[in-house]
């Protein structure tokens, strides 16, 4: 069947921009220090005759989507940056068959690995592009899709996933317990209008000025106790090793005093922590053993962790004794790295993971998909960036404001790449100017993904 609506895919073109970090971020043993931004445009126009040109960006995010031990950080970086390039010139200059964005998007999708493949060997790779990364790297052309639609024809991109918008139902992505059920179901009509922000304490950032070596110096928080003063933050992410026991809670311990400390000065009674352990645990007994201790160390602390990130390796299938039942008993253990499509969702169900970690650089139909199979499992869901800053900051918060049970949303690019947010802050300040520990995420109405280009 077709819709008046369903719109084809006329112009898309991209570019990148580097940004570099105002303070390294240390993640899983690997230190970044800057950024790769894959900036794409894209015009559309629908069957009935409107016309919209829709934006998207997000960083390439090679270390963490592409960790190799045979090519360099240079060589995946350059390779998920062609490999989006292509996606874009393809869908610019395919033939596409008019249809709603999640199923352009599915479409453009069964050439991505052929894509990857021709990118790879163009620069000589040793081995082939994890499906990770091309899900980030192809994930600002998806943006673009579903923000040129919702712009053609007036609307937010979220009040355009029922019925009347797209002739099939989500069978065809989730199978047949999805019968007779659209998007619309599993999203919200409005956003929700303020969300609280996770704040990331990262491996290498100092807690107390004791902790500072070389001040930055350019008028931003440099410690954990700045931030919190400044941001009023409740909700922050912790960065964990997973290989040193010790140092793991005596983190969390250290982050937890300076915290209190803070928190009780400025009157505030109540903050959560997220523990990220970025797959570095050998076993589920190192989160048991890491979870036990500091209980004992610090009650408070423990009582304040809301879930726990991927403790163990991406690859489920191949390390499938690494089994989270007894971890989700005590907190939410979510599937971070390892989501990729709805088997590895299902495997992680069937490996004792409790929760789900949304990503929009995972690609934004992705999101909404894995979003709507999450809640049909009674599964904890949260969202999470790629140090964001700009329009992929946005186009995050945006996914995280309308998908139900979503309790809080990740945002550290004002932490460590705030240069990307120059004329954002000026155009949302709601989302950037953070005093009460929490994004004004009900600004986020605008056609398309709810916000405007700058």
């Amino acid at each position: 069947m077709t819709l008046p609506t369903d719109c084809v895919i006329k112009r898309a073109t991209s570019h990148t921009i580097d940004i570099r970090y105002r303070a390294p971020i240390k993640f899983g043993g690997r230190v970044v220090t800057d950024a790769t931004l894959l900036e794409v445009e894209v015009e559309v126009e629908t069957r009935d005759g409107r016309r919209g040109v829709g934006h998207g960006s997000m960083p390439m995010g090679n270390v963490w989507a592409w960790p190799s031990s045979t090519c360099t950080t240079d060589q995946t970086l350059s390779a998920m940056v062609e490999y989006g390039r292509q996606c874009v010139q393809l869908a610019g200059t395919q033939a596409t068959q008019a249809g709603h964005p999640l199923q352009i998007v599915s479409e453009l999708a069964e050439t991505h690995s052929s894509v990857a493949q021709v990118a790879a060997e163009q620069l000589g790779l040793p081995e082939p592009m994890p499906r990770l990364a091309m899900l980030v790297a192809s994930s600002p052309l998806e943006a673009a899709i579903f923000d040129a639609h919702g712009k053609a024809l007036g609307q937010n991109a979220y009040n355009l996933l029922g019925s009347e918008w797209i002739s099939e139902d989500l069978s065809r992505w989730l199978g047949s317990t999805f019968a007779g059920e659209y998007l619309d179901r599993y999203t919200r009509r409005v956003p929700q209008p303020s969300m609280p922000l996770y704040h990331l304490v990262g491996a290498l950032d100092p807690l107390h000025d004791g902790d500072v070596t070389t001040k930055i110096g350019d008028g931003l928080p440099e410690t954990l106790t700045e931030w919190i003063v400044a941001d009023g933050l409740t909700h922050m992410k912790i960065k964990l090793n997973g290989d040193d026991l010790d140092w793991d809670v005596r983190r969390v311990v250290d982050v937890e005093r300076i915290a209190a400390e803070v928190q009780r000065a400025r009157g505030c009674e109540q903050w959560s922590y997220s523990l990220d352990f970025n797959e570095k645990c050998q076993n589920v007994e190192y989160v048991l053993e890491f979870l036990q201790r500091l209980q004992t160390d610090s009650s408070s602390a423990y009582s304040r962790v809301q879930y726990i990130e991927q403790p163990t390796h991406r690859d489920l299938a191949a390390h499938r004794e690494n089994r989270m039942h007894a971890a989700a008993q005590l907190k939410p253990v979510v599937i971070d790295e390892s989501l990729v499509d709805l088997e590895s969702l299902e495997l992680s169900r069937e490996l004792g993971y409790s929760g789900v970690a949304l990503k929009a650089c995972k690609g934004h139909s992705e999101a909404l998909l894995m979003g709507a199979a999450a809640q049909k499992y009674g599964l904890f869901l949260c969202v999470q960036d790629l140090t964001c800053p700009g329009a992929s900051f946005l186009h995050s918060a945006s996914l995280a404001a309308r998908i139900p049970t979503v309790a809080a949303i990740e945002g550290n690019g004002r932490q460590y790449c705030p240069a990307g947010n120059v004329g954002w802050e000026e155009a949302y300040p709601t989302m950037f100017q953070i005093t009460t520990g929490s994004v004004g995420t009900g600004v986020l109405t605008e056609p398309g993904l709810g916000f405007h280009a700058v």
